[in-house]
């Protein structure tokens, strides 16, 4: 019963035979593995993007930060939600690698406080960069697909979005480490939810969707992989034993796993949606993909928690009243089994 995280399940079992197969032999370090070439050709045919410039790291942060260094200068501000992860999750990573530059938070819609609209997004924009010298420029602009409240922007959305963003003459990056659980959701390609809806750059996820520890950083624009480069190595991010990140990647890129892991971990929640709905426990979102936010009694969290469920509460302590409400934020993988699902929903309900 671990809802948690996504980054706590289990690795499939093709990552790993992928990680003993390029346990053999010798192999050029630094990223000049052969597995590597082919994750960029499949990487660049998957987002139908001949010239598309891949790297591999092996955590969100380092490509959340090293992307955004690459996009922007110390001098410029950075746009984004007040949940964004880059501003609540990551110690200031993104204002260390770009040596200084700011966040500036873009207010969500009504009751999607995660969310960013193209209202507020050019109001935000506008208001920076009024004082010359003395004020920070305007940087890029990053979101979140899926948002750290478990939503998922639209097609449409992304589009209004990018259109605010080159108005401004602002690159557009987008934090992937749910990319596929959203895309699946939206039913749409990679190209679709990336470059053809105005997005210049992003991180592929890979380790919340089943992987031991790798993420790929895309860009569109090939001018600006040589400054990635130099970032990743002068921020400590560019394995030497590189071909165990290619490994990874490959098999995650092979037969769809990705995309199969991606429907199995939405699949997951949606079945836990239905249960805690036929419990009658509000959502504080519109649950969306793989990530949810509900509230119980406190005396069911109790009850969960003394069992051995494992999620995070999120709005209140576990000691008050045991008949309050409070929400609690649960996560499904690709893992986790319906028979897991049933026992916590069974716990849940009982009277």
């Amino acid at each position: 019963m671990f809802f948690a995280s996504d980054n706590s399940g289990p690795v499939p079992p093709q990552v790993l035979a992928a990680l003993a197969e390029a346990n053999t032999g010798y192999a050029m370090g630094y990223g000049a593995d052969a597995e590597m070439a082919e994750v960029t050709s499949r990487i660049r045919e998957i987002f139908e993007a001949p010239e598309a410039s891949v790297f591999l790291v092996a955590t969100g942060t380092a490509a959340n930060a090293l992307a955004l260094s690459t996009l922007c200068q110390p001098f410029e501000t950075i746009f984004c939600t007040p949940t964004a992860h880059i501003h609540e999750d990551e110690c200031n990573a993104p204002e260390f690698y770009t040596a200084g530059a700011k966040l500036t938070l873009v207010p969500g819609a009504p009751g999607f406080d995660d969310k960013m609209t193209a209202t507020a997004l050019r109001a935000t924009i506008a208001k920076e960069e009024t004082r010359g010298v003395h004020g920070p420029q305007r940087g890029p602009v990053s979101l979140t697909q899926v948002t750290e409240r478990g939503t998922i922007y639209s097609l449409a959305e992304l589009h209004e979005l990018s259109t605010v963003a080159k108005a401004f003459n602002l690159p557009l990056y987008m934090d992937g480490a749910r990319f596929t659980n959203a895309m699946v959701a939206l039913g749409c390609t990679p190209a679709e939810m990336t470059w053809k809806a105005g997005v210049d750059a992003v991180s592929f996820g890979g380790t919340k969707n089943g992987l031991m520890g790798v993420e790929a950083v895309i860009f569109f624009d090939p001018a600006k992989a040589w400054e990635f480069e130099l970032r990743r190595k002068r921020g400590g991010h560019l394995f030497s034993k590189h071909r165990y990140l290619s490994a990874q990647m490959l098999a995650y890129l092979t037969d769809d796993l990705w995309r199969e892991n991606a429907i199995k971990a939405n699949q997951n929640c949606a079945y836990l949606v239905e249960g805690l709905r036929r419990a009658n426990a509000p959502f504080l979102h519109d649950p969306q993909a793989n990530m949810i936010f509900a509230a119980l009694p406190r005396a069911t969290h109790q009850r969960l928690f003394d069992a051995g469920a494992a999620y995070h509460l999120w709005d209140g302590p576990l000691e008050g009243d045991p008949t309050e409400l409070v929400a609690a934020r649960f996560v499904c993988d690709w893992a986790i089994s319906k028979d897991q699902i049933d026992h916590f929903l069974a716990l849940a309900t009982q009277t």
